[in-house]
């Protein structure tokens, strides 16, 4: 409670992301109509009271769609968050730790993937193994996981030689535990915010995907498939992809301002 008292921003930011992840969870429950649910009668109906952000071409509440969409935008941007920092801290921590011959392989493959353009490089991926939410996150996985490890592996030889480290290695512990309880908590803190920020560029990504049509498929309610589907409307029906656009962008921001006031928090450069 002392680090939000201390920091007002930190709080205020954190209450939205607690919003969002509660909205997310609820969606189902919270949202008035059908999100899967189409009425040839409702077809483009414009914003009013029975139907609050409008109807797309299937006669599908827009509204009703875009909360259910925060449930599978916020899960998979999560989900591809965590996986990435663990595979990409585990190689980086491999490397710091050990050098040698594993380091030299480690890293070359991580310049190789950062020589790519990364989103280019996940549209050929998810290309290759054929649009859906799983191939996604998998085509993410692949061109984002080496900027973690190369900030880890940096973390890891400034750690490796430090004082404490070597007295565990005169006692005799094990190299596990030294990597368990000495390297281990103290990377994780920039992990966590680096993480943090990159929760609202996963966000962007996955919904450009789909955009694309590499990502989630009809009928599924995510924002950037919604944009696709309505792009086509986007003189007649602007709302199609006003909202959904909107709804990514407040999103994207309220966790992009998170991250950067949980830097302030967390980062021991601050202090």
């Amino acid at each position: 409670m002392t680090v939000f008292r201390e920091n007002k921003l930190f709080a205020f930011y954190t209450g939205l992301v607690v919003l969002i992840v509660l909205l997310a969870i609820f969606a189902p429950y919270l949202a008035p109509q059908d999100p899967m649910a189409g009425n040839m009668k409702l077809v483009l109906q414009t914003p009013s009271a029975e139907h609050f952000l409008g109807t797309d071409k299937l006669g599908r509440d827009i509204f009703s769609r875009i909360l259910c969409g925060t449930q599978i935008s916020l899960f998979m941007a999560l989900c591809l968050v965590a996986l990435i920092a663990m595979v990409g801290t585990l190689v980086g921590v491999l490397a710091g730790f050990f050098g040698g011959w594993l380091e030299t392989i480690l890293m070359r493959f991580a310049d190789m993937m950062l020589a790519f353009p990364g989103i280019v490089l996940a549209i050929a991926i998810a290309g290759i193994l054929g649009g859906s939410v799983i191939n996604t996150i998998l085509a993410l996985l692949v061109v984002s996981w080496a900027k973690y490890a190369r900030l880890v592996r940096s973390l890891v030889l400034r750690l490796r030689n430090q004082d404490f480290i070597q007295a565990a290695k005169i006692q005799g512990a094990k190299t596990s535990s030294i990597l368990w309880r000495h390297i281990l908590p103290n990377v994780m803190p920039m992990v966590v915010i680096t993480g943090a920020m990159d929760i609202g560029t996963m966000m962007m990504e996955i919904a450009g995907l789909s955009f694309l049509g590499f990502g989630a498929q009809p009928p599924t309610p995510e924002w950037g498939l919604m944009l696709n589907e309505g792009r086509q409307y986007i003189q007649t029906a602007p709302w199609l992809m006003i909202f959904p656009g909107l709804a990514i962008f407040i999103v994207v921001a309220i966790f992009n301002l998170w991250g950067d006031s949980l830097r302030d928090v967390l980062d021991p450069r601050q202090e």
